[in-house]
């Protein structure tokens, strides 16, 4: 082989080989440090948001194939398939505007008016969670919704890659009330005492009341109580959803060096409502309730 035609062969490998980087380059995934537990992340509040001036034409093509944007989200569902995208698309600009945040409860549908609200359920586990949809996708046939890479891990697809799920619009502005006016059996939860299927009847030993500040803003919550143990915080949110209350979460804060679960009910839409909760609460014998806001 001649010395010209060695050097062309070399060259031509190495633009293959930088191609085949370049391709591994973007190839999506998880990133590498996200380790929150799935009863952690919160769900997107539905709050009323002009519609993207750019993200909401008529109708886009994508890919050779046409697509049509609704005129109304009203009274929307659908069933299909969830995906989920993450760090190859981090920060990069959405449909609406704003940049794609992978940690966000956020999504993407190929027709819904954009920003909007949806309820996803997974129907392979009933996970449930709120996203915003602010951006295009995902564009593969029998996919109806793309999920964030927290939307994901909250509703169990991350873990499998695509899941059954079916979509049902949210109206921006009207959240869904957290508790139902369901009554609620009497039952002792103190001086330790617990009736929890198996569980330790010690699991609330580590009880502590930990001062934390109280931020002005515009999410209310019900405080219920901190522990020093993530078990026993998982234990409580368990028994709580047990005696039908919802959207039950855990706050992980780091108070000098020493980690504090919080569980807290919320964001619920009023004060109202609140009070409500901290009634029915002390039906069952809790104590030190608060309401807190965030922003």
């Amino acid at each position: 082989m001649s010395l010209r035609r060695c050097n062309s062969t070399y060259r031509l490998l190495l633009l293959m080989l930088s191609a085949m980087l370049a391709s591994c380059a973007v190839r999506d995934g998880a990133p590498e440090s996200y380790d929150r537990d799935w009863r952690s992340i919160e769900d997107a509040t539905p709050v009323a948001l002009p519609f993207s001036r750019y993200g909401n034409p008529e109708s886009y093509e994508v890919f050779g194939q046409s697509y049509q944007v609704m005129a109304s989200n009203a009274g929307f569902s659908e069933e299909g398939l969830a995906s989920w995208y993450g760090t190859k698309f981090h920060g990069r600009r959405t449909s609406s505007g704003e940049p794609y945040d992978m940690y966000a409860m956020t999504a993407a549908h190929k027709s819904l008016r954009i920003p909007s609200y949806v309820e996803v359920t997974n129907l392979s586990n009933n996970r449930k969670a709120i996203v915003k949809v602010n951006d295009r996708g995902p564009f593969h046939e029998g996919r109806v919704i793309d999920l964030s890479y927290a939307a994901a891990t909250k509703l169990g697809v991350a873990a499998t890659g695509t899941a059954p799920v079916t979509l049902r619009v949210i109206e921006a502005g009207q959240p869904q009330p957290v508790i139902d006016d369901v009554p609620i059996a009497d039952s002792v939860i103190a001086k330790g005492a617990l009736e929890n299927k198996g569980r330790d009847n010690s699991a609330f030993a580590d009880f502590i009341d930990a001062p934390f500040e109280e931020q002005v803003g515009e999410k209310i919550y019900v405080h219920v109580a901190t522990f020093a143990s993530e078990d026993s915080a998982l234990n409580m949110l368990d028994y709580l959803r047990g005696r039908q209350f919802r959207s039950v979460r855990i706050h992980v804060e780091n108070k000098q060096q020493n980690l504090l679960y919080r569980v807290r009910i919320g964001p619920v839409p009023s004060s109202l409502i609140a009070e409500k909760l901290i009634s029915q609460l002390k039906e069952i014998n809790h104590s030190n309730l608060k309401t807190v806001t965030y922003n």
